[in-house]
């Protein structure tokens, strides 16, 4: 098993590589980096606290659209968030592609998908304004013609509702949201990260928080070389 792992500005990821009761690579550069990922030449990998930035624009330039979903766990619950890139899943196109991602994911962890689609307001708010409006009119097109095939429901801003359904991959308005709404349960809140895979690509790729914490780099090891057991016993 060979697991690589990125050391940016945030040291936290050398000590979480210390701890975890397996070997990992760890890499200064994000062009060393990169190179790995795109040449297959590891079993996982984790951005640890490299440039997102930088990582993420080479391995787009082979893929196309990418999209990063954060494996949470907040007061006994797990479930993905996606997308959490800033610049990922704006798009309707983009959206079915996260939730038929999602939906090959899951079962592979032993996870029934159920998916719950985010928007900018509750039902009644249509009319407040321009950018509410398009955002609820997504989120109902986008249940529409999904939901025939996955398990699927609008629930509008409600994230709450969705995580008291039991809800395992909440799908955010937009990278923005999905970013602000993962920051404010890990980074302020009493949730915990796992990580964030990375959905569209063939490698298995651990996306995580330049600002996390030595234990949940630990986490972030721990779920790659998980995914990456799964993988090896497929």
């Amino acid at each position: 098993m060979k697991i690589v792992a990125g050391v940016g500005e945030n040291k936290n990821i050398v000590e979480a590589a210390r701890q975890v009761e397996f070997p990992v690579i760890l890499v200064d550069s994000e062009e060393e980096f990169t190179e790995l990922i795109l040449k297959g030449e590891a079993d996982a990998f984790v951005r640890g606290s490299l440039e997102a930035s930088i990582v993420m624009a080479e391995i787009k330039n082979k893929y196309g659209n990418i999209y990063r979903a954060a494996f949470l766990e907040v007061d006994g619950n797990k479930f993905f968030l996606a997308p959490v890139g800033i610049d990922e899943g704006d798009l309707l196109s983009q959206k079915i592609q996260i939730i038929k991602l999602a939906t090959e994911l899951l079962p592979k962890m032993g996870m029934d998908p159920k998916i719950a689609v985010l928007s900018g307001g509750r039902a009644n708010d249509v009319g407040r304004s321009k950018k509410i409006d398009e955002s609820i009119a997504q989120g109902e097109s986008l249940t529409r013609i999904t939901r025939n095939k996955y398990i699927v429901k609008h629930y509008y801003i409600l994230i709450e509702n969705a995580i008291a359904d039991h809800a395992n991959f909440i799908l955010a308005p937009d990278g923005i949201s999905g970013n602000l709404i993962f920051r404010s349960l890990i980074l302020l809140g009493s949730g915990k990260s796992h990580g964030a895979i990375t959905l569209g690509i063939s490698e298995i790729l651990v996306d995580t928080s330049r600002s996390q914490s030595v234990e949940g780099y630990i986490m972030a090891l721990k779920f790659a070389k998980y995914l990456a057991d799964l993988r090896n016993n497929e």
